[in-house]
């Protein structure tokens, strides 16, 4: 039996679930996942076919430039502000979940960290999750 996925905002206005499998599991320490996060970093779940995961309610969108140059789409909770999943101009089929956004967040499983290069010393990350100066190519 595979296993699903499934999560939402804080608030329940918005949910997510699918059965397909993660392709990439990170932590980001980008500027933007900074900033948005409020932390030192993101930590999301890849998902290979955008069409395949099934969304309920209405999402608020904002667009932002990557460090990679491409945008990408972060989708969040219009009432309770959450931050829900992004989708990238780059790659229109892909989507990705925040780890947190999930019901069980123990099913995220880090891979990599990207952007190692923009990390503080006061946002330790497991060092034995393989490390990325940007993005993992």
């Amino acid at each position: 039996m595979a296993m699903s996925y499934a999560g939402g905002c804080a608030c329940g206005a918005i949910r997510f679930a699918t059965t397909q499998q993660p392709i990439f599991q990170n932590h980001c320490q980008c500027l933007d996942c900074q900033k948005r996060s409020g932390t030192g970093h993101g930590s999301y779940l890849t998902f290979p076919h955008r069409s395949a995961m099934r969304i309920t309610g209405m999402a608020s969108e904002w667009r932002v430039t990557a460090d990679s140059g491409h945008d990408k789409l972060h989708a969040f909770c219009p009432t309770c502000g959450s931050p829900v999943y992004l989708t990238f101009t780059a790659m229109p089929d892909i989507i990705a979940v925040h780890a947190t956004a999930l019901d069980d967040p123990s099913q995220f499983k880090p891979q990599a960290l990207t952007y190692s290069m923009r990390g503080h010393p006061w946002d330790a990350i497991d060092p034995a999750v393989q490390q990325f100066e940007r993005m993992a190519g």
